[in-house]
């Protein structure tokens, strides 16, 4: 079957850069347009998923569908018990952005906790005595407390500790390892000792609103928060009255709800937050290698081939097949 061409549906565009890696093999179809996200999906027999949600209307309407492949490593936007029922197969890319993620959380840990937008912000102000305002912490000797340990976190971790700081992380869905960084047992015990608190976990029944007003609370007084996984972790209000309070010195996220932000929305005038609109992975080398990852996915997958990272394996082999 290597030899046939596929239709495929991309939910965004596909940049002029990364045309060529799509080759003869595949034939693209999509993106949507603003009256209809979902245009041209009808006739796709494997779908490129992005941030649009895909519930079973939307593979109902995407009837030759045999994949969805998600861009990235979080796949709340697909109804993964629909695809199953389909005989859709849901993948998504889980090692394509976690240099490029990890990087962009240590970027705003290292912003937020020096300071460096509100004392950008007060240079621009035309402020004096700049020295006397500015307020940041040395890293050496303090805590991180990473909440989910897989490939970003541990990364993450890694880098921190070349900083010269204790690292802590608490994930229940993973044994303890080897890893020289302490594991808890304790999501408040972490709280209550971190100096930085770093979140790293998919957006679940569980997870959602997991950092919440009592969560905050339990975190240490002057600590910093930092989310690069889902917006819908946290409870934003319960986020904003933490660091009005001064519980929290200050915030970096790449990830909000909704996203993006509206431009009166609090966090984005707050001088100890720091906010970027989920770019995390977007770096150009992330991007190309997210790009040939979902390429890879959606291929197997029509080519009759189980694919790497298939999230409802109990769907293959697929029950039903696109027209080729």
């Amino acid at each position: 079957m290597t030899g046939v061409s596929h239709p495929v549906w991309f939910e965004r565009q596909v940049p002029e850069e990364l045309a060529n890696e799509v080759g003869p093999r595949i034939e693209i179809l999509g993106p949507g347009s603003g009256s209809d996200p979902f245009l041209g999906i009808d006739s796709a027999a494997g779908v490129i998923a992005s941030i649009l949600t895909y519930d079973g209307f939307v593979m109902d309407r995407a009837s030759r569908a045999v994949a969805i492949v998600r861009t990235g490593i979080g796949y709340d936007r697909v109804d993964v018990d629909a695809a199953t029922e389909r005989g859709i197969a849901v993948c998504n890319t889980p090692n394509a952005p976690t240099v490029s993620t990890a990087e962009h959380a240590i970027a705003l840990l290292l912003a937020v906790t020096k300071g460096v937008y509100a004392s950008s912000d007060r240079l621009r102000r035309g402020e004096g005595d700049l020295y006397s305002q500015h307020e940041a912490i040395e890293l050496e000797g303090k805590t991180l407390g990473l909440v989910g340990f897989g490939r970003i976190a541990r990364r993450v971790g890694a880098v921190a500790r070349s900083l010269g700081m204790e690292v802590m992380a608490f994930d229940p869905c993973l044994a303890h390892d080897a890893d020289a960084m302490t594991r808890v047992d304790n999501l408040d015990g972490l709280l209550n000792s971190a100096d930085v608190v770093s979140v790293h976990v998919p957006l679940t029944g569980e997870t959602s609103g997991l950092f919440d007003e009592r969560r905050f609370a339990a975190m240490k007084p002057g600590s910093y928060f930092i989310n690069t996984s889902r917006g819908g972790v946290v409870d934003q209000e319960a986020l904003v009255a933490a660091l009005a309070s001064g519980h929290l010195r200050g915030a970096g996220l790449d990830v909000t709800d909704p996203e993006p932000l509206p431009a009166d929305h609090p966090l984005l005038h707050r001088s100890e937050v720091i906010v970027t609109p989920h770019v995390a992975s977007a770096t150009s080398e992330g991007k190309r290698r997210i790009f040939r990852s979902a390429l890879a996915e959606v291929l197997a997958v029509l080519d009759g081939q189980q694919p790497e990272h298939l999230i409802n394996p109990e769907v293959w082999p697929p029950k039903r097949r696109a027209e080729m």
